[in-house]
């Protein structure tokens, strides 16, 4: 049997565990009303809760990154989504802050794979010129999965409460684990459903010495840390990531303290400005695919992220000035969750730019890694500088997106393979 189009496939079921990926981590910012007065909780303990799951997401990347490069990627996401959904599945259990920091550390390091396995599986399954649009793909799950989140937790939540709404999610994943092990048989040059077209398409699209050789060694960690352009890779990460993240956790809490918002109204505004991300995550694909046309690589990635920094600083200062409604406020946060898509899409698929397909995985890992640390540092600072007003936070997302562009044009002088 042939199946047209297998890499279509491919990426779909990778968005689609995406978007279960996001509705379990976005259950406990939703609930958390709740949560919070059944368990006896504090603000304090989210803030605590939410970093141990961003410290253990840190260490995750790293690990998963290492791991996918071993064991490839059929493996590695079956082992990551068993997991998290395990994890999710614990949250029923929950008794107090130990307990819940316990399930949310288990969801983090499991969650965390999904993403090193997404670029990996993306250079294996498409050729370069395509990449982008295929991470694209794959991040929009993380929009979908947003979109789709608020509105249904907060329905399961009204059925059943939260504790039987985080095993139906857990269930969920469980069951994703069954069409990706019969679809993704073997890698596209032993697959046995992919046509020869199909096949040559991939191949023949990749960097010249990015092939992926199985029998050859990936670089170790301290050879990728010894590459310059391994570093604009990582700054980036770093600054970037809390643009997204600030949001994912903070904005249910925002929405809650600000406008007094209960479980059902966060679910009714909240996946409003994830319908941005998901068109940014298609549209910073697309525009690079199309750019990549008529210029180079170098040229088409910096100039999509450059646009994205710019459309992220413009909404950033407009939620600052005008956004005096719940309403004007959400529609601020699609800009810039558009702009925060449209560049990372870029910014994930640079280190199957750079590497060959051993090493992808470890240089992705990496960056998620270290990108997580400056997510812990922003969780931590939140619960301090919004004491009267969140526009301290909103100046520092305003600040950090051009510095992860500013790392990328620096440190990177050529976006190529590294020889």
């Amino acid at each position: 049997m042939k199946l047209k189009g297998l890499r279509w496939w491919i990426i779909g079921l990778v968005c689609l565990a995406t978007i279960i990926n996001y509705i379990d981590r976005a259950a406990l910012g939703i609930m958390w009303p709740a949560m919070k007065t059944d368990l006896g909780l504090t603000e304090a303990d989210y803030a605590w809760i939410i970093n141990i799951f961003t410290i253990t997401y840190a260490v995750g990347k790293f690990i998963s990154g290492k791991v996918y490069d071993k064991v490839g990627t059929k493996i590695g996401f079956v082992l990551s989504i068993f997991f998290w959904s395990l994890a999710s599945l614990l949250h029923f259990f929950a008794r107090g802050a130990a307990s819940l920091g316990i399930f949310r550390g288990l969801l983090g390091v499991a969650e965390a794979g999904n993403w090193p396995g997404a670029v990996k599986n993306n250079a294996e399954w498409f050729p370069v010129k395509e990449r982008a649009l295929a991470q694209g793909i794959f991040n929009a799950g993380a929009g979908i999965g947003s979109i789709v989140a608020a509105p249904t937790i907060a329905e399961l939540f009204g059925l059943y409460g939260w504790r039987i709404t985080f095993v139906i999610i857990g269930i969920i994943g469980f069951l994703w684990i069954i069409p990706w092990w019969v679809i993704n048989k073997n890698p596209p040059k032993k697959h046995p459903w992919i046509t020869e077209s199909e096949k040559e398409h991939i191949i023949s699209g990749m960097n010249v010495g990015l092939q992926s050789d199985e029998a050859s060694e990936g670089l170790s960690v301290m050879d990728i840390l010894s590459k310059k352009e391994s570093w604009g890779v990582i700054a980036a990460r770093f600054f970037i990531e809390p643009i997204w993240w600030l949001f994912v956790f903070w904005m249910p809490i925002y929405l809650y303290k600000e406008y007094h918002f209960n479980v059902k109204e966060i679910g009714y505004y909240a996946w409003f400005p994830y319908v941005g991300a998901m068109i940014g995550s298609i549209c910073g694909g697309w525009y690079v695919k199309k750019l990549l046309q008529q210029h180079s690589l170098d040229y088409s990635r910096k100039k999509t992220i450059t646009i994205a920094a710019g459309i992220i600083v413009l909404a950033i200062v407009g939620a600052i000035l005008l956004a005096d409604t719940p309403a004007k406020f959400v529609g601020f946060v699609f800009v810039v969750l558009f702009g925060f898509q449209f560049a990372i899409s870029n910014i994930q698929t640079i280190p199957s730019d750079l590497l060959s397909g051993k090493s992808v995985g470890t240089l992705a890992g990496l960056g998620g890694s270290i990108g997580a640390v400056s997510v812990i540092i922003m969780n931590w600072l939140i619960p301090i500088i919004t004491v009267e007003s969140y526009t301290p936070a909103f100046i520092i997302l305003g600040v950090l997106a051009p510095l992860s562009i500013l790392s990328v044009h620096v440190l990177i002088k050529e976006i190529k393979p590294i020889e």
